[in-house]
This record gives C-alpha cells, sequence and structure tokens, in this order.
C-alpha cells in the first residue's frame, strides 16, 4: 500500500531529469564495444554534472543519493577519467532483441487475449483529474473536491496511483495537481515493478529507474511509455492489464486520465480499506465543493465589492461572464467540463485552467468506452456511510458560510 504523506511543497530537485537524460543517452550501452567507452564516460560525467547542478535542492533524496553513489560505481566499472568532455552524446536504437524492443510477449501479458479468451469484450470505465481538482470517477460521478495534500486516485491488486494537490495561490482553498506516482505492480512474467513519477516542470518519459517498458521479463514490453509531446504529454500502455493512462501538463499542473477494464478497477483484496480510493469512491463529502453555492457567493461578492473598496482584487479580471465567454471557445457544450473551467477561472484566474478543461475533455473522448457518457450535466455529491451531511443547521446559514469562505478566497 501507499503511504500518505501530510501536505508538502513540491520539491524543486530534478534528479529524475537527471536519469531521464542519462537513459536517453546510453540505452543500449551494455553492447557498446570497447572502441566506445569514451562516448559512454562522456554521458557518465555529463549525468555527474547533472547531479552536482541540482545537489543543493536535493538533500535528504533518496534517488539523488542513489544515483550520486551509482555514478561513483559506474567510473569505477567503466574506468572513466571525472575530467573530461560533458557533451550529450547522440541518441541511441537498441538493437533487435533488447528487452526494450521485445514485441514476442507471452499470451498473459495481453489482457484481452489472455483474460477474455472465451468471453465477451470487457467493459472498460475511465477516471480523469485535473483542474481545481475536478474529478470524474469510474461510475461516471462528477465532484469537484479540495483534497490538499496526498491523496490516492487508484489503489488496487495490479498498481497504485497517487497525487499530490498544492494551494495554486498562497492562502487560498482553491488546489490543483502538482505531483504524480504511479505504481506498477509486479505481475507474473511480464512486468517488473515500476514507478513512475511526474512534477510540476517535469513530465519525464521515462520511470524512475530511466526505463521505458516493464523490465528484464519476457513480456516487458506490455508496459510501455511514450512521449507524445515533450514535457507536456505522455501516454502509458499496460497491455497486461488492458490500461491506458494518460498525464498531461498543462500550464504548472498536471491532469491524469484512465481507461481501466471493471475487472481490474474491482480487483482489491479488502474493500472495505478502499474508502480513500477517489477514482472508485469519489471524495469525502467534507472535501467536495458545490458549484451552484460557489456560483451564488460570486454574486453576493460582486454586490459587496460595488459596496466598498475594501475587497481585495481577484487574480486576474475574470467576471463569470468573460469567464464564460473565454471557456466557451473552447467548450462550445455547456456541460460539467464547460462549467468546471469557468470555475477555475473565476477561482485561480489562470487561463491555462481552461486549457486543462479541453484536454480532460479530448481525453474523455479517446478513452471512454461508451460515446453517449462523453458529456455529463449533473454534479454528484456521495455521501458515504458514516459521513453525512450536517443537520441543524438552517441553510440559509450554510449559504451565508459559503458565501464568506469565497470572499476570504480573494
Amino acid at each position: 500500500p501507499l503511504v500518505f504523506c501530510p501536505p508538502t511543497v513540491t520539491s524543486p530537485c530534478k534528479i529524475l531529469k537527471c536519469n531521464s537524460e542519462f537513459w536517453a543517452a546510453t540505452s543500449g550501452s551494455h553492447h557498446l564495444g570497447a572502441e566506445e567507452a569514451p562516448e559512454f564516460c562522456t554521458a557518465l560525467r555529463a549525468y555527474a554534472h547533472c547531479t552536482r547542478r541540482t545537489a543543493r535542492t536535493c538533500r535528504g533524496d533518496l534517488a539523488y543519493h542513489s544515483a550520486v553513489h551509482g555514478i561513483d560505481d559506474l567510473m569505477v566499472q567503466h574506468n572513466c577519467s571525472k575530467d573530461g568532455p560533458t557533451s550529450q552524446p547522440r541518441l541511441r536504437t537498441l538493437p533487435p532483441g533488447d528487452s526494450q524492443e521485445r514485441s514476442d510477449s507471452p499470451e498473459i501479458c495481453h489482457y484481452e487475449k489472455s483474460f477474455h479468451k472465451h468471453s465477451a469484450t470487457p467493459n472498460y470505465t475511465h477516471c480523469g483529474l485535473f483542474g481545481d481538482p475536478h474529478l470524474r470517477t469510474f461510475m461516471d460521478t462528477f465532484q469537484t473536491c479540495k483534497v490538499q495534500g496526498a491523496w490516492p486516485l487508484i489503489d488496487n491488486n495490479y498498481l497504485n496511483v497517487q497525487v499530490t494537490n498544492t494551494p495554486v495561490l498562497p492562502g487560498s482553498s482553491a488546489t490543483a495537481t502538482s505531483k504524480l506516482t504511479i505504481i506498477f505492480k509486479s505481475f507474473q512474467e511480464c512486468v517488473d515493478q515500476k514507478v513512475y513519477q511526474a512534477e510540476m516542470d517535469e513530465l519525464p518519459a521515462a520511470f524512475v529507474d530511466g526505463s521505458k517498458n516493464g523490465g528484464d521479463k519476457h513480456g516487458a514490453n506490455s508496459l510501455k511509455i511514450t512521449e507524445k509531446v515533450s514535457g507536456q504529454h505522455i501516454e502509458i500502455q499496460a497491455k497486461y492489464i488492458g490500461t491506458t493512462i494518460v498525464v498531461r501538463q498543462v500550464g504548472r499542473y498536471l491532469t491524469f486520465a484512465v481507461r481501466m477494464p471493471e475487472e481490474v478497477v474491482n480487483a482489491v483484496e479488502d474493500r472495505d480499506s478502499q474508502g480513500l480510493y477517489l477514482c472508485l469512491r469519489g471524495c469525502p463529502a467534507n472535501q467536495q465543493i458545490d458549484f451552484q453555492a460557489v456560483r451564488s457567493a460570486q454574486a453576493t461578492e460582486g454586490r459587496a465589492r460595488r459596496k466598498g473598496p475594501s475587497l481585495p482584487a481577484p487574480p486576474e479580471a475574470f467576471t463569470y461572464e468573460t469567464a464564460t465567454a473565454k471557456c466557451r471557445e473552447k467548450l462550445p457544450v455547456e456541460d460539467l467540463y464547460f462549467q468546471s473551467c469557468v470555475f477555475d477561472l473565476l477561482t485561480t484566474g489562470d487561463v491555462n485552467f481552461m486549457l486543462a478543461a479541453y484536454y480532460a475533455f479530448e481525453d474523455v473522448k479517446m478513452l471512454h468506452s461508451n460515446k453517449d457518457k462523453l458529456h455529463l450535466y449533473e454534479r454528484t455529491r456521495v455521501l458515504s456511510p458514516g459521513n453525512t451531511a450536517p443537520t441543524g443547521t438552517h441553510p440559509t446559514l450554510w449559504v451565508a458560510l459559503l458565501c464568506l469562505c469565497w470572499l476570504c478566497l480573494l
């Protein structure tokens, strides 16, 4: 299981970038002849130089310290001098037969061929997280949540996905996804355990260990990362569990979308322990935000602003009307993706959130198996047992409190 930590500021440590650059420069280097050893040493020195540049921001980072020790070991093994050129060598294509290019995966490593050999095509489901943040669950419920800090999106027998959401503005309750960790668990003869991690301004096209597939097992190519747009869009295909994951960086923040068979979604050892599995159960009721209440609060705030100059100005000059017009440029259908866009422009003033909503809907069109359910119009508030709405409080008071919270945001 994942360990959930308290909210933290996104680390500026860039060790993942160093790892990826070294891997890209030396893929297949274990096949090099002796005459090409200097090229490997050049890449190794560039790797060492990269780690030194990020050393100050990586104190206490285990991946950083592991990389530093690994570099020293490789320097000794390949008899590399620490002094010399550090320019990056050309990218290599791997020789036929290398594990990174293996295509002869066993049948067990192809979900549709192995799990459903004698049955109908499996039912696929979709989950997505984007913006401030908005969640579409596997059950096609749609929620807007606070969920600051680290939260599990998916936690089943095959993989774990955890997101970290941080405040968009100092002192604001508006949050967005600043870090994403995906753990693919070791599976039979198909894949070794692999970890993918992305952060703000760092969207690697490789796993944490620098590889781009499932490792050294016979079916390693049934797990593969593809870079669609450098630094902006990657796709992970996990054919052995019939799953496709799309991760994007839009502006400073990350979006997540997944297509997964129902059988995999529900493959959990203890369903009672899955209460925080957001893609399956949704956000806890006390973490959900009501669109309608916020819209009413925005109108109330506008009237209050006209009565006096004491309230601070919003981050950008978006009114409800200008936000609506802006969102309509990319999202002509006024569904929940459109409304999410309007909400995010009003709460953050950042036009990149319009693009996040747009790409989230594009991912739904690509990943959702039921084309009749692409657009959603009804917001969903799920109250789990023991997590019911508060009683004994007059509704008018709750509206007043929500309006007050909105004013505090500004």
